[in-house]
């Protein structure tokens, strides 16, 4: 590609980087205590954690993997941006103010309040690690496949390389920086977010004199498909034979497909450990409920530019160049940029297609570094301080435990990620959400709202709803026997048995199913500690003696 955009392209990357590092430092010299490493010192107001957590949610499936869904699929790839939309309200109603009166640092601190200790939070350590990684997967590919775009990597060591720079950028932020400094870093990438998705939908409706029905009309004329802005383009679609006869069973598993992603896009959110940490960031129940608040009016408002951005780039651009240069779609939106400055080989399409690489990449750091902090704090404040040193750590010891946890699964990521790159990450994020949806959702909601809720019960949701969502993925078409599975589909390699590409719709009820049989077959029963938690998550009664401590 062209010299002024690889250098635009660079020099912005390298002042992103740079603001960052330099925000992060800064935080890092107000983290005196753990408190202040875990969750900021709880100071945050609802308009700055709201701003965050859109920052931490809006992620590269957001920008990058929705944008190119809906330019290769139409109206299905839409569907993603109501189900993540859609999800907030079940946080703000179940979830956010009961565990930010409940808790203190993690989700496994709610669980662990009226339970046994050391088995709940293992199991919650393991949960958030596992949904935290394949979150964390989406991100690095979308990386890998963003700054390859930008800076005219053909070869895949390049992307590797990329992925592992973007894993040791979010080591750092989450090393040095903490909950502060992270949240911080989120803040600045929601404003950019926002405000290039403004100007890119701003600039699509220009071109189309602010004319939606155009807009449409034209990503229909330009995908060749009559059926393009109608359902059933990607998901829930009809399957016909060889003979063009409509195959009834894997018709049904279609439809099965869809009904599994939507349950998973909206049920998933409540689940996610690096959005309910960041429940505990604010100093009152009240300031949790405006965080959400202000969270689901950035959310929204992002999600409805998705629109144009996607369609934008269907009429624009056109399926065929987006695929030629990434398969998944990922690119859709640089390269709509691209176009709307000018095109490319001029100027203004380098400068855009920079400026919007750059907002992209923020995007991604951003998120990376509040996975790797929710998954390295609980490995160390559930996992090392409660059940190895049975609450025996010192603060100092927990902090050091979570920085060499951070290395730890930074690495893992960057592994992983390498060998997932032909994924898109709009997909990528909705498997983490059925993951956090049939482990970790059931057992926050069935301990907030179910007195005889017990520990056995508590254990069987998060490892019953954890190794199903994992263990059915494995033997789907993700992993094998499709073109697009992570083993080659010529391989002659196939063990897809399960026929659904999400597991949700299977693996959230039996996670919910394993709570209950747990519970039903222990005898553990303790209505006086349920009734201190219902009054504390009800009215925050004992959650401010509980941070001072």
């Amino acid at each position: 590609m062209n010299l002024d955009h690889t250098t635009v392209s660079s020099a912005l990357f390298l002042l992103f980087v740079l603001v960052t590092l330099y925000v992060v430092f800064r935080a890092s010299r107000q983290n005196t205590k753990a408190t202040d490493f875990y969750n900021g010192g709880g100071n945050f107001s609802g308009f700055q954690n709201g701003l965050a957590i859109a920052g931490d949610y809006m992620s590269a499936a957001s920008f990058l993997g929705i944008a190119g869904t809906i330019a290769l699929f139409g109206y299905d790839g839409f569907l993603y941006s109501i189900g993540f939309l859609v999800a907030w309200l079940v946080a703000l109603l179940l979830v956010a103010e009961p565990l930010r009166n409940s808790g203190r640092f993690t989700m496994g601190d709610v669980l662990a309040f009226r339970m046994q200790q050391r088995p709940v939070r293992t199991a919650a350590a393991t949960s958030t690690v596992v949904v935290s990684v394949f979150y964390l997967l989406a991100q690095m590919v979308g990386a890998g496949a963003l700054v390859s775009l930008l800076l005219g990597f053909t070869d895949g060591a390049a992307k590797n390389w990329v992925i592992v720079g973007v894993g040791v950028l979010m080591i750092i932020y989450v090393t040095v920086g903490g909950m502060r400094g992270t949240t911080y870093v989120q803040i600045i990438k929601a404003f950019l977010l926002m405000t290039g998705a403004a100007v890119m939908t701003i600039m699509v409706l220009v071109h189309f004199q602010f004319n939606i029905s155009e807009l449409l009309g034209a990503a229909q004329a330009a995908s060749g498909n009559p059926s393009f802005l109608e359902p059933g383009q990607r998901f829930g679609k009809d399957v016909f034979d060889e003979a063009g006869n409509l195959d009834a069973l894997k018709t049904l598993f279609s439809k099965l497909d869809l009904i599994s992603l939507a349950l998973a896009l909206i049920l998933g959110t409540a689940g996610l450990p690096h959005i309910l940490i960041r429940f505990y960031t604010v100093p009152t129940s009240k300031d949790a409920r405006k965080s959400v608040n202000w969270a689901i009016g950035h959310i929204g408002t992002f999600y409805l530019m998705t629109i144009a951005l996607g369609f934008g780039a269907a009429a624009l651009v056109g399926a065929e160049a987006i695929t030629a240069k990434d398969k998944a779609g990922n690119v859709a939106a640089p390269m709509l940029a691209e176009y709307l400055g000018g095109g490319a080989g001029t100027v203004g399409g380098a400068v855009m297609l920079a400026v919007v690489g750059a907002i992209a990449f923020a995007t991604i750091l951003a998120v990376v570094a509040g996975l790797t902090l929710a998954s390295s704090s609980s490995l160390a404040h559930d996992l090392y301080a409660n059940v190895i040193k049975k609450g025996n750590a010192t603060a100092e010891e927990e902090v050091k435990v979570a920085r060499i946890a951070a290395f730890v699964i930074g690495g893992l990521s960057i592994v992983l990620a390498i060998a997932a790159q032909g994924l898109n990450v709009a997909f990528l994020v909705a498997l983490a959400f059925a993951i956090a949806a049939s482990g970790n959702l059931p057992a926050v909601l069935l301990s907030l709202f179910w007195k005889e809720f017990n520990t056995r019960g508590a254990v069987w949701a998060i490892y019953g709803g954890l190794f199903s969502a994992v263990g059915l993925l494995v033997f789907s078409p993700v992993v094998s026997g499709a073109a697009t599975s992570l083993i080659p589909f010529d391989s002659g390699i196939a063990f897809n048995w399960f026929p659904l590409a999400n597991p949700g719709i299977i693996s959230i009820p039996f996670g919910f199913f394993m709570g209950w049989l747990g519970t039903k077959t222990s005898n553990e029963r303790n209505y006086a500690k349920y009734a201190e938690l219902e009054v504390r998550s009800l009215t925050g009664a004992g959650i401010a003696k509980a941070v001072q401590h």
